[in-house]
């Protein structure tokens, strides 16, 4: 089957590379899949660049949706031919979820009114979004800033906050401007004002603040909106400045992967209460050009590589 894997860490322009290699054996509690739709997200280049170390070679994609076409031992509740949706098991595979086929270790089964490339969109993203909300203990009542909200974590966080009846300040550009302000959220831009436009929305304290944007210096002003206090901050995003300033980051957290949403997460979507953009879907043989669009930063929602889809 075709993969993409890396040998050695380094930049993943340098060390990524397509392959045929042999298709792996769905071991003890775990199922294959046959790839319907893999995301590529930032942590596949973290990935790349050393996080997270083990064995080689190691593959890319984390996040698939795809048909099951073998049942590990001690596999109950799915069957060969069930659509499921999940994270690959790429920490003890040889590959992941940039490839024909993929091993998983945590699944859900696909609701017939979503899509599954829609299913592969929320993966990774609400998962992650999920996990610094618990952190920060977001409540009903509660209101609540996500800086970042255009990427594709932070907007499955506004989206998840509002369902726990937080009341959501969003930042982010105009790309998703009007659609997280017609999901609920109050909406502001980035830039110079953003500490005094944030305050004038919130008419009071924010409680708490996620920050889901790619680093920019803007975490101390962060801290401010939050009455500056740190511990009312957790950033995904930037650990040097948080360590810094003595604000909280998803490392420190600790938490392990709630995995355990999945079934939660696939409900919220089917019933169009939850989703992240999708802003382009590739062949996986152009997975080259869909990296490319992904380290620009440029992305603005989810990129999905497609083994079945053929290249135009």
């Amino acid at each position: 089957m075709r993969a993409v894997r890396f040998h050695r860490f380094g930049e993943p322009s340098e060390v990524l590379r397509m392959e045929h290699v042999p298709v792996p054996h769905p071991e003890q509690g775990r199922i294959r899949v046959r790839v319907t739709a893999c995301a590529l997200n930032p942590a596949d280049w973290a990935l790349c660049r050393g996080l997270f170390p083990g064995d080689m070679p190691r593959g890319i994609g984390l996040d698939v949706s795809g048909i099951v076409d073998a049942v590990g031992n001690g596999v109950h509740g799915v069957e060969v031919g069930d659509a499921v949706f999940g994270p690959t098991d790429y920490a003890r595979c040889a590959s992941a979820g940039a490839a024909d086929r993929a091993v998983l270790a945590h699944w859900t089964l696909v609701p017939e009114n979503l899509s599954l490339d829609q299913a592969t969109a929320i993966t990774l993203s609400a998962e992650t979004a999920f996990r610094s909300l618990e952190s920060l203990e977001v409540d009903y009542g509660h209101t609540v800033l996500i800086n970042g909200a255009g990427t594709t974590v932070g907007f499955a966080a506004v989206q998840l906050a509002l369902s726990r009846g937080a009341r959501v300040i969003a930042t982010a550009g105009a790309t998703h401007s009007r659609k997280l302000a017609e999901l609920g959220a109050l909406v502001t831009n980035y830039g110079q004002g953003m500490v005094e436009r944030v305050n004038g929305l919130a008419k009071g304290d924010v409680d708490l603040v996620l920050d889901t944007a790619p680093p920019s210096g803007v975490l101390a002003d962060l801290v401010t909106i939050a009455g500056g206090d740190p511990k009312r901050v957790l950033t995904i995003t930037d650990f040097t400045a948080a360590d810094a300033l003595g604000v909280r980051h998803s490392f420190s957290e600790g938490h392990p992967p709630r995995w355990d949403k999945l079934g939660e997460f696939a409900h919220l979507a089917s019933r169009g209460k939850l989703y992240v953009p999708i802003a382009g879907v590739f062949p996986l043989d152009s997975w080259r050009q869909a990296m490319e669009v992904s380290l620009s930063g440029h992305a603005r929602g989810k990129l999905l590589l497609k083994p079945g889809m053929r290249q135009s």
